[in-house]
C-alpha cells in the first residue's frame, strides 16, 4: 500500500519559545511535518511562497508584517497552490478573528486554551473543515450572521430531520469539531458526519461555517438542548 503523504506545516511566530513547543507536538504527531518556522510575516510569505505547506500556523501580532497582513499575501500568492492558515493566538477578540476570517483564515485557535486541538485543527484544514476555538465561536457566527444576510442562499422553508436540527444547533453554539458533536449528543462521528452532509444539502449552505451561520439566522443556537 503507497505511503500517503504527510501534511506539511510552516510555523509562524515571533516567540521562539512558542515555535519549540509547537513543533514538538506536531513532530510527534503521525502523518504531520513541520517544514520550516518563521518569526514575522514577511518571512512566513517568503517561507510559504518557497516551500508551499499544506498549512500555515499563523499567529497575529508579529514585528514588522503581522500575521493578518501575511495571511492576505500568502492566499493572494497562491495559484496552483493553495495553503490552509490556522491562526493561533492570544487574542480572543471578536475584532481579531473576523479580521482572520475575512482574510481567509480556515481555523482560529487560543494560545492555552486550544493547544490540545493542535493536531486536529490541522487534520481538520486540509479536509477543508474550519476549527474555531469554542471560545470565540458563539459570538462571532452571530456577528457574521448580523452583518451577511445576503451572501448565503437561505431557505426559509427548509425542514430538517429532528437529528440534523440538533446536530445543527451544536454547530450554531460553537462546537465544530465532529467529535465533540458526537459526544455531546451520544452519537457516532460517522452519523454526525451523514447529518451535516444532509443538512448542508438540504439547506443549500456550501460549508460548515455557513451551515452554522443558518442555525443562528434561524435561532437553532437558542433551542432547547
Amino acid at each position: 500500500m503507497p505511503r500517503t503523504r504527510s501534511i506539511r506545516v510552516l510555523i509562524v511566530d515571533d516567540n521562539r519559545t512558542v515555535r519549540r513547543g509547537l513543533r514538538i507536538q506536531l513532530d510527534q504527531a503521525e502523518g504531520i511535518r513541520v517544514i520550516g518556522e518563521a518569526a514575522n510575516g514577511a518571512d512566513a510569505v517568503a517561507i510559504g511562497v518557497a516551500e508551499r505547506p499544506d498549512v500555515v500556523l499563523m499567529d497575529l501580532q508579529m514585528p514588522g508584517m503581522s500575521g493578518l497582513e501575511a495571511t492576505y499575501r500568502l492566499l493572494g500568492a497562491a495559484v496552483k497552490w493553495v495553503p490552509a492558515i490556522v491562526v493561533m493566538t492570544s487574542h480572543a477578540g471578536d475584532r481579531f478573528v473576523l479580521s482572520a476570517l475575512d482574510a481567509g483564515a480556515v481555523g482560529y485557535l487560543i494560545k492555552g486554551h486550544d493547544t490540545e486541538r493542535l493536531t486536529d485543527a490541522v487534520r481538520a484544514a486540509v479536509r477543508g473543515e474550519a476549527l474555531v476555538s469554542s471560545r470565540v465561536m458563539t459570538p462571532v457566527l452571530r456577528e457574521l450572521a448580523q452583518r451577511r444576510p445576503g451572501q448565503a442562499e437561505w431557505v426559509e422553508a427548509t425542514t430538517l430531520s429532528p437529528a440534523e436540527e440538533k446536530v445543527v444547533a451544536a454547530l450554531s453554539r460553537g462546537f465544530t469539531g465532529n467529535d465533540d458533536i458526537a459526544l455531546m449528543l451520544h452519537l457516532s462521528v460517522n452519523t454526525v458526519r451523514s447529518h451535516i452532509r444532509s443538512a448542508l444539502a438540504k439547506t443549500g449552505t456550501s460549508d460548515r461555517t455557513q451551515l452554522a451561520l443558518w442555525g443562528v439566522r434561524h435561532r437553532l443556537d437558542r433551542a432547547p438542548r
